[in-house]
């Protein structure tokens, strides 16, 4: 199978060039020899690099493309600057891929693309999953929206597409987890504001093995939320953080310091979010991990 994958130099892409490595792939990088050294785990036969879709005139050759690229949401305040890259990096490349798919006589029979649990906006405290209509007003469903309109374009009867409303991906060594970690070995981790606020969450590893599970079923299409089954609210995740590293858990950060500090963009930590993944489980896939404790324990054992 020949694979082509944006973002693959991501903490997300890493892990799906490590499952895919078997096959031939094809990374979109804007330096091939930073990517080389960070994939170093790949062999070097299976691993081709390109620095623009331009040098591609079609995606006659490829089985699966994964869009995972994207100007990272929450790094940085959200100026008009920093807004228009956020959308910008999303929407500009995934109609590339999606011209490329129109004019392809044999177009890949499967195209999986990024969004975001952001799409929903603040749900309070009710469950929900894929089938809840949002009107939202707000940036990150402006961004998820529009991004899973471009996307969706691509369907046909020879190519599928598949969109991966992602919730919080654990891991160690990226995203979220990875920012929380030192001031909570530290002792100073605690809840923001209330803590009432849900957090979707979901475990590399299912992170990865959903997508996997989406490539090989040939009837999946449409949204997927990627998510455990089993949100909690950020009281609860803090909680189970600071228990899984032995540290106190006595401190919380007011809510007028975060929004002041990082203005609109407080809503991604605010938002409460209780995503259900539905689809994902009808489609038969198992979690291996879809309780936060197990998972923490997984992921932090060795760190």
């Amino acid at each position: 199978m020949k694979v082509l994958l944006t973002g693959g130099t991501g903490f997300i892409g890493r892990e799906l060039v490590k499952h895919y490595r078997t096959h031939d792939i094809v990374l979109l990088t804007r330096s091939p020899s930073q990517a080389q050294q960070t994939l170093h785990h790949v062999p070097g036969d299976n691993l081709t690099f390109i620095t623009s879709l331009d040098e591609l005139s079609n995606l006659n050759d490829f089985d699966l493309v994964i869009n995972l690229a994207g100007e990272p949401i929450a790094d940085k305040r959200w100026s008009k600057k920093q807004k228009k890259r956020i959308c910008d990096s999303r929407w500009k490349l995934t109609q590339q891929i999606v011209e490329l798919i129109h004019a392809s006589t044999t177009p890949p029979k499967t195209f999986i693309s990024g969004s975001a649990v952001g799409f929903y906006g603040d749900q309070q405290h009710h469950p929900f999953d894929e089938s809840l209509h949002v009107h939202q007003e707000n940036f990150p469903h402006f961004v998820c929206s529009e991004w899973e309109k471009i996307a969706l374009s691509a369907q046909s009867d020879q190519t599928r597409v598949c969109i991966l409303r992602t919730g919080i991906v654990l891991a160690p060594h990226g995203g979220a987890l990875k920012k929380m970690l030192p001031p909570y070995r530290l002792g100073l981790g605690g809840a923001i504001g209330s803590g009432e606020q849900y957090m979707p969450w979901i475990h590399l590893n299912d992170m990865t093995r959903g997508i996997s599970h989406l490539s090989e079923q040939e009837h999946a299409q449409g949204v997927y939320n990627f998510c455990a089954p089993h949100a909690v609210t950020n009281k609860v995740f803090s909680q189970t953080l600071a228990r899984v590293l032995r540290r106190p858990h006595v401190l919380f950060t007011p809510k007028w310091v975060l929004s002041t500090l990082m203005g609109e963009s407080a809503c991604l930590l605010f938002d409460s979010v209780r995503a259900k993944p539905k689809r994902l489980t009808e489609l038969g896939f198992n979690f291996n991990f879809s309780h936060l404790e197990p998972a923490l324990k997984n992921l932090l054992q060795n760190n």
